[in-house]
């Protein structure tokens, strides 16, 4: 059984929109940095540590991808944010303070939100110019 969800979850990784992708990147560092926030408050420093590293992972690819020709200053915005997210969490790790995950956690949240509106806004949007036949 979880040899199949593997393969779906694969597959619908694969399959998936590049704002899709977006909105998995940024579920899953929002995911981690809960994780570790539970693992500080309950003192498991080594799920903390493995938690903290893989949001980190996750907000590095997220700056990686950003493209500063086409996004201009919201990609230097973001880029900005990002950098302020990974210095929280590589405070939260070496302090063990979950302070420093909620203020992580806190913009991740916002940006995740920002993009999802605009995300649908931008197919309701398209869904409207394709029904006119534009």
């Amino acid at each position: 059984m979880k040899n199949a969800y593997q393969k779906y979850k694969q597959t619908s990784i694969q399959s998936a929109s590049r704002e899709k992708l977006l909105l998995m990147m940024y579920e899953g560092a929002i995911k981690f940095v809960k994780l570790a926030i539970a693992a500080v408050e309950q003192k498991k420093i080594a799920d903390k540590g493995v938690n903290i590293g893989r949001a980190y992972d996750i907000v590095l690819e997220l700056n990686n991808t950003l493209d500063h020709k086409i996004g201009g200053e919201v990609a230097k915005n973001l880029e900005q944010l990002y950098m302020y997210v990974t210095d929280q969490l590589t405070q939260a790790n070496i302090k063990s303070d979950a302070g420093h995950l909620k203020n992580a956690l806190q913009v991740l949240e916002t940006l995740y939100d920002g993009w999802r509106k605009a995300i649908e806004r931008l197919k309701a949007q398209n869904g409207d110019k394709e029904e006119k036949g534009a």
